[in-house]
């Protein structure tokens, strides 16, 4: 059975599902097409205020589907295509999305896994959660523009042990090493995912995107003064208003 990605709306909350039944929810190259579109379409709504981003059948995602791998890597051309369009296509949508993005992360979280996880916003974990990138066993480095974002949300050390020495981390050390906001039994993963979830939901939607576009600029290394020179144009927002009013006022806003 292929592989796809499914996407579900329950009000105000996206729920993104990477399904590929026998594999663990490696991604194929028409997933990672599939999750850039859903990506997209999510930034174009107003609606929504949250993501939640979970592997199907107890796993987040193996890696990559290595079945398809020798129809296009032995080449530079069709292997440069892969991950600068597909690959990259799909995690640069997530990075670019304004919502909030919760990774609720279970079993397997390698490679292709790994790197969906590392766009998320807040990742929560199952103890028995698997995390690494052991593809120089089978003869390849992570693509520069992969292995940069994998760094920065890992940290360069830890980054270095998994491509390096292909290690695969459980999810307490992860969460010592700052990858982690959370680990629970496995059988908590998905209500404290949901559990954070709503928690985003309640707060200002606004705010959130507006955090998301600062963090993601200052991460981009874009200069200070150029992310000041519009922070403040919210000022006469009515969201704004609301949450100061409603604080006066001693009473819970209406975001």
């Amino acid at each position: 059975m292929p592989g796809q990605v499914r996407l579900g709306i329950d009000g105000t909350l996206a729920r993104v599902s990477l399904c590929h039944p026998g594999k663990f929810n490696a991604m194929s190259r028409s997933m990672w097409r599939e999750l850039r579109a859903i990506f997209l379409a999510l930034q174009a709504r107003e609606d929504l205020r949250c993501v939640i981003v979970a592997g199907d059948a107890g796993h987040f995602c193996a890696g990559g589907d290595i079945s398809e791998y020798p129809a296009f890597r032995f080449e530079e051309v069709t292997l440069r295509d892969f991950h600068e369009a597909d690959v990259w296509g799909g995690l640069g949508a997530m990075l670019a999305c304004d919502l909030p993005i919760v990774a609720q992360i279970e079993g397997n979280c390698l490679g292709a896994g790994l790197e969906i996880a590392s766009c998320c916003d807040i990742r929560v974990a199952g103890e028995g959660a698997r995390f690494g990138a052991p593809i120089a066993r089978l003869g390849f480095p992570m693509a520069p523009r992969e292995a940069q974002l994998v760094a920065r949300e890992a940290g360069a050390a830890t980054a270095r042990e998994l491509l390096l020495e292909a290690a695969v981390l459980g999810a307490r050390e992860m969460k010592a090493r700052g990858f982690l906001h959370a680990v629970l039994p496995d059988a908590g993963v998905a209500t404290e995912a949901l559990a954070r979830a709503q928690q985003i939901l309640a707060l200002a939607p606004r705010a959130a995107r507006l955090n998301k576009q600062t963090l993601r600029a200052l991460s981009a290394g874009q200069p200070i003064e150029s992310v000041v020179e519009g922070a403040y144009r919210y000022a006469d927002e009515a969201e704004h208003r609301e949450g100061i009013e409603a604080f006066v006022a001693r009473r819970r806003p209406a975001f």
